[in-house]
């Protein structure tokens, strides 16, 4: 990974403008905070509804923050990436009012596969630990946002 930072508010990358028409994760309220070659960082908090029956935030919507920021580190690069497979180990419960923030990191590249960690945070502590599996793929159309939809 080259670690080269990529400017968030140019839409010049494909992160930026896949996370831009990525209506569950912004309408969640997750936050794209930095997008580097490989690397992203997202916020989200954990609301009302995102609160299971245990009284603990729903392992769906950890997951979800964790899939969001694997997408835009995989992203990151250009050419259109789709997750190939991932799963998480839920390591603490996320709690109502919880300020999570999501890190995803390339570990590897080979040919059009990657593989990428994400850690999930409560401050300091983890919560969540995600490992995804990429592919790039050459037949899907970067994104494009709701107004430019035919």
């Amino acid at each position: 990974m080259s670690g080269e930072k990529l400017t968030v508010g140019t839409r010049a990358n494909t992160a930026e403008a896949m996370f831009a028409a990525d209506e569950a994760s912004r309408n969640l309220g997750i936050e794209l905070l930095e997008v580097a070659a490989g690397s992203a960082r997202l916020r989200m908090a954990v609301t009302a509804t995102m609160v299971n029956g245990h009284g603990i935030a729903h392992g769906g919507y950890l997951f979800l923050l964790a899939d969001t920021a694997f997408a835009c580190a995989c992203n990151s690069f250009g050419p259109v990436t789709v997750a190939a497979g991932a799963d998480i180990s839920f390591v603490a419960p996320a709690h109502l009012g919880d300020l999570l923030t999501a890190t995803a990191e390339e570990r590897t590249s080979y040919g059009r596969s990657g593989i990428y960690d994400v850690t999930v945070l409560r401050g300091d502590e983890v919560i969540a630990e995600f490992r995804g599996r990429s592919r790039t793929v050459g037949n899907l159309r970067a994104p494009r946002t709701i107004e430019e939809k035919p």
